[in-house]
């Protein structure tokens, strides 16, 4: 690890930024647990153990090191760049993503660093706070991953019910495939985030599965319905909203399949609702 001389600076710059009224103060920055530095001109003229600890060294070690040494090489461009914006006060004080690198040179740790313009024995440095959250984002990759299982056990389950709708009404199996079809495309068209577009995909492809509480020979019938049967069917809408309501998804799936039969003007059922009363992706 390349140093420069820094010794005398060191003792008159840490007098210097920690003189105060309360005589703790020195004690306090020493102390505390997020990481604390300052450098000027890329070099370290002070940091405190907590900042040290982090990546397994003794707060010593570090004075007169450059603190790019101790930045993942992806990330030094973008010191570079933060650092002398900083020095020219274009940005005061900023949060920055940093990947830092442990003593043996391959450890990684993912940390927050703010950095601010301070006066410094005698002339301007930046001083950094530094909070280690590779804890945190390994908890943040662990719920990313559950967040993907749980989608796909969702798209299962959707898969699923649309095979059983299939199975007792392959008419109603082929109409939900073309109304899907129709509806993605109309979502591209409108230029729809891709979540958005996934979860019309989702509700498109069962909008019909409230169909399995109508009797097949109703479903089937090769000749024109009575006003009795044609209020069986148009039960449907209700009835999968209630088969879909206590299903957890992103996506309001079970509201899409209530509404999908409403009409803008209000003529629709089974709520009558219209214009923005009805959802979007309905």
């Amino acid at each position: 690890m390349k140093k420069i001389n820094l010794a005398a600076a060191e003792r008159e710059n840490e007098e210097d930024v920690f003189s105060a009224p309360d005589e703790n103060y020195s004690g306090l920055v020493k102390s505390i647990e997020d990481g604390i530095f300052i450098i000027r001109n890329g070099y370290i003229l002070y940091a405190n153990e907590g900042f040290a600890k982090v990546i397994d060294y003794h707060a010593q070690e570090l004075i007169g090191s450059n603190i790019k040494e101790f930045i993942a090489p992806e990330y030094l461009p973008m010191m570079t760049q933060h650092y002398a914006q900083q020095t020219k006060g274009i940005h005061p004080s900023s949060d920055y993503d940093f990947c830092l690198i442990k003593k043996d040179g391959v450890t990684r740790v993912d940390a927050v660093i703010n950095l601010t313009v301070i006066k410094y024995g005698g002339g301007l440095a930046v001083m950094g706070v530094s909070k280690d959250v590779t804890e945190r984002r390994k908890a943040e990759e662990k719920l990313d991953e559950l967040l993907i299982n749980l989608r796909q056990s969702i798209k299962t389950t959707i898969q699923v019910l649309g095979m059983a709708s299939e199975v007792r009404d392959p008419y109603t199996a082929v109409h939900q495939k073309r109304v899907s079809n129709l509806a993605l495309a109309i979502a591209k068209e409108k230029g729809l985030p891709a979540d958005k577009i996934e979860g019309i995909r989702m509700a498109s492809t069962i909008h019909d599965i409230g169909k399995i509480s109508v009797p097949s020979d109703i479903l089937s019938k090769p000749t024109q319905l009575n006003n009795i049967e044609i209020s069986m069917i148009k039960e449907h809408s209700h009835d999968g909203y209630e088969m879909l309501k206590h299903v957890y998804s992103p996506w309001p799936l079970a509201e899409i399949v209530h509404q999908h039969h409403e009409r803008m003007n209000g003529a629709g059922y089974p709520r009558n609702l219209k214009g923005n009363e009805i959802l979007m992706e309905a």
